[in-house]
């Protein structure tokens, strides 16, 4: 097919529409890339993490995630300091693979991501109905959550929605207050687990676990999946490109402090765990830290922190749909997803049906299991976005080398190869059932972009449009395009 090669200013036009703000500066943008990170996350998969892995040595899959986590971080530090706009990985696909494909990668990223962001959001909501359950009888059982728990965690969404139809910059105060509380119950219980805490205890490593067929190398895949789907977050800003001041500074600082700060409390955490809860009850508990509080400063306490860690929680979920809400934004706004996606409210300037879709598919995803979700919601992103990107950055480079690029990837392309050495390996680690699931999905949303480029004309049914909307970008969205940071 014959291509058409035009600029354009993409989300940067001036239209008599409401646009997005850029009132999100770096503390802010750091706060919610971090209380999206921990939220419920860790206080639920340590126990999974520590039986899944066979032992203390669980203790190696959190820093392994780290690294995992860092090399995919300067690849979104690259791609979002450049390419800063509502979407994220939307806006670096759609720049990326438009030679080639047309409209097909990102169509299939806003497709997916419809699906695996909210989900990601739902095990939030299961978690911290589990810790309810130490505060109100009845939430939970021995199960999962009962029918009262489900109840309490949709009307829990529900409300974290109504918070969302605010003003970004209401948003960016209250995303902090909320880092704070998750900060002080992640101390507290880091705190009260090493007030009782055995070395010995913690440090017992399996006989015979790092050796070549040993418990830590035949769990370490299904411990990734754990470690990544609690890491998952530090690219939160990238999705909020369009409302970030000083993108190309602010975007790389906040993933890269997020990822090191949160792998620090992370690591911490398991360690302090494991030195003051015995081995056979922590693979079983379901609200480990409650327990460690408990037993470090009584119930009364372990209570009031409990009550942070679920406010901990509901940040989490909240900072995840803001950004998750962005996605299809700026797709609907290329005419490559539905219309709708690309209303902001007239007065708030959100996008009002991003925020209405994703918190629907939340409620649903809260009516399953934990583990369920979180290796459903991993594979399914894993395809199509971390991959992707890895692609991406590599073909950005090739393509558009005079993108204005305010932060390049250190040491690349060693970043780049470990991620993709990294998510390969998660991908196949992850269950069978979401591995069959997101190729459906995928299959599903190729028919479903066939449908879509017949009525609009466009590849393969008509001629590619390359629009480079970013390499002639203005000091406007790039404030900063004529220098480079060294440091993100």
């Amino acid at each position: 097919m014959s291509a058409s090669i035009s600029p354009r200013s993409s989300s940067a036009a001036v239209t008599s529409q409401p646009t997005l703000e850029r009132r999100i500066g770096p503390l802010q943008a750091t706060a919610i890339n971090m209380t999206q990170m921990c939220g419920i996350g860790p206080f639920v998969t340590i126990p999974a993490m520590v039986a899944t892995i066979g032992g203390p040595e669980a203790m190696f899959g959190w820093i392994i995630g780290a690294i995992l986590a860092l090399a995919d971080g300067l690849i979104w530090a690259e791609l979002g300091a450049a390419m800063p706009g509502a979407g994220g990985t939307y806006l670096y696909l759609r720049e990326a693979f438009q030679y080639r494909t047309g409209r097909l990668m990102p169509f299939l990223f806003v497709w997916s991501a419809v699906l695996f962001i909210p989900l990601i959001m739902s095990t939030g909501i299961i978690g911290l109905v589990q810790y309810l359950g130490y505060l109100i009888p009845g939430v939970t059982s021995e199960s999962g959550n009962t029918a009262l728990g489900k109840v309490i965690g949709v009307g829990i969404v529900l409300l974290i929605m109504v918070a969302l139809f605010r003003k970004i910059g209401q948003i960016g105060k209250l995303t902090t207050a909320l880092f704070v509380v998750m900060l002080v119950a992640t101390l507290s219980t880091i705190v009260a687990a090493f007030t009782h805490f055995s070395s010995a205890q913690a440090f017992a490593f399996t006989p015979g676990a790092f050796g070549s067929h040993g418990t830590f190398w035949a769990g370490l895949g299904a411990g990734l999946v754990i470690a990544v789907y609690d890491y998952l977050g530090y690219n939160t800003t990238a999705y909020l490109g369009g409302e970030v001041r000083d993108p190309g500074r602010t975007i790389p600082r906040s993933i890269v402090i997020s990822i090191l700060g949160i792998m620090s409390l992370y690591f911490l955490l398991q360690v302090g765990v494991l030195g003051s809860v015995p081995l056979d009850e922590l693979k079983t508990a379901t609200s480990v830290a409650s327990t460690v509080l408990a037993q470090a400063w009584g119930n009364t306490i372990a209570q009031v922190i409990t009550v942070l860690i679920v406010i901990a929680a509901i940040g989490s979920v909240f900072a995840g749909l803001l950004g998750g809400s962005r996605v299809p934004y700026e797709a609907a706004r290329d005419k490559v997803f539905l219309p709708v996606f690309g209303r902001l409210h007239p007065t708030l300037n959100l996008p009002t049906a991003g925020v209405l879709t994703m918190g629907a598919i939340t409620i649903i995803g809260s009516l399953f299991t934990l583990t369920t979700i979180i290796n459903a919601a991993v594979a399914t992103m894993v395809i199509i976005q971390s991959l992707a990107q890895v692609a991406a950055i590599v073909v950005l480079r090739r393509r558009q080398p005079n993108l204005p690029r305010p932060y390049r990837q250190w040491l690349y392309p060693i970043p780049t190869v470990i991620a993709l050495v990294g998510w390969i390996y998660v991908y196949v680690s992850a269950a069978w059932s979401s591995i069959v699931l997101s190729l459906c999905w995928i299959a599903v949303g190729v028919v479903a972009y066939l449908v879509y480029a017949r009525a609009e004309r466009t590849w393969p049914f008509g001629p590619k449009e390359i629009n480079e909307a970013f390499a002639g970008a203005t000091s406007t969205a790039h404030p900063d395009h004529t220098r480079r940071n060294q440091f993100p």
